[in-house]
């Protein structure tokens, strides 16, 4: 057998018959038959010992390797990896998801019972069990055996965990840090497992780093978005007529124009305001002619008002005014027909009897002012949305993602999983 870590090692696991060797006194000592592992051997090691690969800019050697679990229920796998200018670190595979970890030369902070700290960073525990080895195969710094258990807890935070381990002799601070599959495979050459779901206890919601970039680029596109809805926004007003309306009721017909348009396109935006109307309507209908085709751009629109009392008091409902508009009309010269007729109710309810609308002497008026407009509010809301959507979708999915990781915990809130 080679020993990889000449000098440092303690405990030896043979890759071939699974005994468990001591090196410590200049002989190599037989400690655990192999007929106590013999069933375990034909389980292939996911990263065959004396395999390097460089993690971190530092090259390591596969040296040694636990298989462990929780009374023989949720294995794992552990492997010391060993550079003589660094020492040991584990690389570990739970579920197919990697770690890197690190012993710590020192005891984390307690906060509270539930948290520690460790380098300004606040760990949140997560688990609580006994670990036991159930195979071993490799070199080892300390004196290895089947079937030794440790009492374990893990405080976690996105990207990290920090374990400790105890027992009746000792107590060790383990630093983990979640690895990308592809790290791994690219360090090692290991067998890609796919996606591991649930997630580990430390394993980084894969739309957490993306939703502080998308709401950054998000909002930089807005608030071009806005500035651009600014320079954009206002309207050109370009005519306006005072409307008489009939005191019969009748529908009449009113022409403004010429009116020129000048932009490319543009929103052609009708106003109309009824100074005096109370309890009665106006109903409106525009026709925007192209005086070179005679193409019509049509809309339609009512301003309505009323007011009354009743048992809670007087009350008043609708708007004098009406605003419409006409979307992407060509440059060119245009004739705004418009057709209206009005209507009013008296206060008890009936019509008048002639069905007209008012008293000669208090004949309204219908007031209507046409403009030019580039940008629909509208618009900007559209955009907003749509930039928002993938932003609003990737939350959707970190939310999911970290209610599943901090499902799997021996301290999740009641009613998971």
């Amino acid at each position: 057998m080679e020993l990889r870590a000449a000098g440092y090692t303690v405990h030896v696991g043979c890759q071939y018959c699974g005994s468990i060797l001591d090196t410590t006194d200049g002989l190599v000592k037989l400690v655990t038959q192999a007929q106590a592992v013999q069933a375990t051997l034909g389980l292939p090691l996911g990263l065959p010992l004396g395999t390097r690969g460089t993690l971190f800019g530092v090259e390591w050697e596969a040296i040694g390797y636990l298989q462990r679990s929780q009374g023989g229920h949720y294995r794992w796998d552990e492997y010391l990896l060993f550079n003589p200018y660094h020492g040991y670190r584990w690389l570990v595979n739970a579920r197919g998801g990697w770690s890197f970890g690190t012993m710590l030369t020192r005891v984390p902070d307690k906060l509270t019972y539930a948290h520690y700290a460790l380098d300004g960073h606040t760990y949140t525990r997560f688990f609580a069990g006994t670990a036991q080895v159930d195979r071993v195969v490799g070199e080892f710094y300390w004196r290895v055996a089947v079937g030794e258990t440790v009492h374990g807890r893990d405080w976690v935070r996105p990207g990290f965990m920090l374990s400790r381990e105890t027992n009746d002799r000792e107590e060790s601070w383990t630093l983990s840090q979640w690895l990308p599959e592809q790290q791994v495979i690219a360090a090692f050459g290991v067998a890609p497992a796919g996606k591991v779901w649930p997630p580990l206890p430390h394993q980084p919601s894969p739309w957490g780093a993306w939703l502080g970039r998308g709401g950054m680029i998000g909002g930089l596109a807005l608030a071009f978005v806005l500035a651009l809805s600014i320079v954009l926004s206002g309207t050109n007003w370009i005519a306006s007529q005072a409307l008489p309306v009939a005191v019969d009721g009748r529908e009449q017909t009113a022409t403004i124009g010429p009116l020129h348009l000048d932009a490319r396109w543009q929103r052609v935006r009708v106003r109309t305001t009824v100074p005096r109307l109370e309890n009665g309507w106006v109903d409106l209908d525009y026709s925007l002619v192209d005086r070179r085709d005679q193409r019509v751009y049509a809309a339609s629109s009512a301003a309505e008002r009323y007011e009354g009392v009743d048992s809670d008091g007087a009350w008043t409902e609708g708007s004098r005014d009406s605003d419409v508009s006409i979307a992407s009309v060509p440059a060119g010269d245009y004739d705004l027909v418009v057709d209206y007729k009005g209507n009013r109710w008296s206060r008890d309810g009936t019509a008048y009897p002639d069905g007209g609308w008012m008293e000669p002497t208090n004949t309204p008026q219908v007031v209507v002012e046409v403009g030019s407009a580039t940008l629909y509010g509208s618009n900007v809301v559209f955009a907003a949305l749509l930039l928002a959507l993938p932003w609003l979708v990737a939350l959707l999915l970190h939310l999911h993602f970290d209610k599943a990781r901090k499902d799997e915990s021996d301290f999740a809130s009641e009613g998971s999983s």
